[in-house]
């Protein structure tokens, strides 16, 4: 589920942010606004993100939140990826 580009990029972006507005998910990840719908859709439906729609002032606004089950996909993720590099690179964890 994580290991696609973008929706390792979505999951990494919402852990540093806390919460983030989809526009600057869309402009940071240079994806249209179908394309990244899409992504949430899927991590929304796997538990991973957890999206809330509102406004700000009078401007629709969506902000999306990694859920516990998000951080720790992200973090399994992560590891994951380090060993592969490992693999290629045995002084990239020095």
């Amino acid at each position: 589920m994580v290991h696609q580009r973008i929706r390792l990029g979505i999951l990494t972006i919402a852990h540093e942010a806390r919460r983030v507005e989809f526009g600057y998910l869309r402009t940071h990840l240079e994806l249209t606004a179908g394309n990244l719908s899409k992504h949430l859709s899927v991590l929304e439906t796997a538990g991973l993100v957890q999206i809330e729609k509102g406004y700000a002032g009078r401007r629709g606004r969506t902000w999306i939140t990694l859920t516990p089950a998000g951080n720790a996909a992200l973090a399994e993720e992560i590891t994951r990826l380090k060993q592969l590099i490992a693999r290629v690179d045995p002084t990239a964890g020095q």
